[in-house]
């Protein structure tokens, strides 16, 4: 028998934490081994559960989700995290994605999806729940002219999809240039590139397309 992935829940009200846990208590494919009211608790918990993957609300009082992600980040902690909450501002969104999480779900998402992107993460992918993609497009969009989007995107080449993740891990042009030892002008027109293949018109919009499609991954 295939071990459980071992999750453990991080959410400020107990009776989120009770419904998740009874959910995945229904599944023969992941086990709730600890429980956490905020990322203070979370700090301790890791000196004495061994989680897999976690679950992690954005809005929690003491240690919010970022400030989680951010220690976790310093702490060069790897457990996948995904986010799991009411919020779709893309603000959230892309700060989560830029401090490290792997996945991003509504706290509405069925079981299926739930195990599916537990699944995911665990091996080491990135998932977006398409709903809020969709969400976070719209909500950009707002008082913009809107934009053509393709229906598929054009191949990025290895060195674009490096700039992409580098992008989606909040690097600057200058950082990215820095990181790779090449100018700044030529991590500009790199930029221009995936942007174009992609056919969005900026970093935000790039990030989220590459998640929904899985070029992170």
């Amino acid at each position: 028998m295939t071990a459980k992935i071992k999750v453990c829940l991080v959410d400020d009200q107990m009776l989120i934490r009770e419904g998740i846990k009874s959910l995945l208590n229904l599944s023969d494919k992941v086990e709730v081994i600890a429980e956490c009211a905020d990322g203070s608790e979370l700090v301790d918990a890791l000196s004495n559960f061994a989680p897999e993957v976690i679950l992690l609300d954005l809005s929690m009082p003491k240690m919010n989700g970022i400030d989680t992600l951010k220690w976790m980040k310093l702490q060069s902690i790897s457990i996948p995290v995904i986010v799991l909450t009411t919020f779709d501002d893309h603000e959230w969104v892309l700060q989560s994605i830029q401090e490290g999480a792997k996945g991003f779900l509504l706290k509405d998402v069925s079981l299926e999806t739930l195990v599916d992107t537990i699944e995911t993460v665990y091996q080491g992918n990135s998932h977006i729940q398409p709903a809020i993609t969709e969400r976070l497009l719209t909500s950009m969009s707002r008082n913009q002219q809107p934009e053509q989007t393709q229906s598929k995107t054009e191949p990025l080449t290895e060195k674009e999809l490096e700039i992409l993740r580098l992008m989606a891990s909040g690097y600057s042009n200058k950082e990215i240039a820095n990181a790779l030892h090449k100018s700044e002008g030529t991590i500009k027109n790199h930029v221009s590139n995936v942007l174009s293949k992609l056919g969005v018109r900026d970093r935000t919009r790039a990030v989220l397309l590459a998640i929904e499609k899985g070029l992170l991954s």
